[in-house]
């Protein structure tokens, strides 16, 4: 029998090693960001599966603080050429940016699938 996340802090863990929300063993990616059909170890169709920009989004935030901040500070101390700026931010971007979107994604995705968050059925079974 498989075993169940029923953690909280175990969902977590989870979707920031990219695994499956129910088991925690199974693999949630088979690319870069697309999800896989289900589970291969507990069967666990990912079809409930939405994360939508939210990943995006809180990467960009994030990013976006760590590289202006960085940027401001060395422009104040060393006012380095323009150029500088480039050859220091533009790799620091792509690293911010990608590097957490899949563990992101995943996070969100465990999250989603622990609280069962579903979309939502405003006025459902009403005439």
């Amino acid at each position: 029998m498989n075993q169940r996340i029923e953690t909280l802090s175990g969902s977590i863990i989870a979707g920031l090693t990219c695994a499956c929300p129910r088991c925690g063993k199974g693999k949630l990616f088979q690319g870069l960001l697309s999800l896989r059909p289900r589970c291969d170890v507990c069967g666990l169709d990912y079809n409930f599966a939405d994360s939508g920009d939210g990943p995006a989004v809180f990467i960009m935030f994030l990013a976006g603080f760590i590289v202006v901040g960085a940027a401001l500070v060395t422009e104040v101390v060393y006012q380095p050429p323009f150029w500088v700026h480039a050859v220091l931010w533009l790799p620091l971007i792509v690293i911010v940016t990608l590097g957490p979107l899949r563990p992101m994604k995943g996070l969100l995705i465990a999250l989603q699938y622990h609280h069962k968050a579903a979309e939502s059925r405003f006025g459902a079974g009403k005439p």
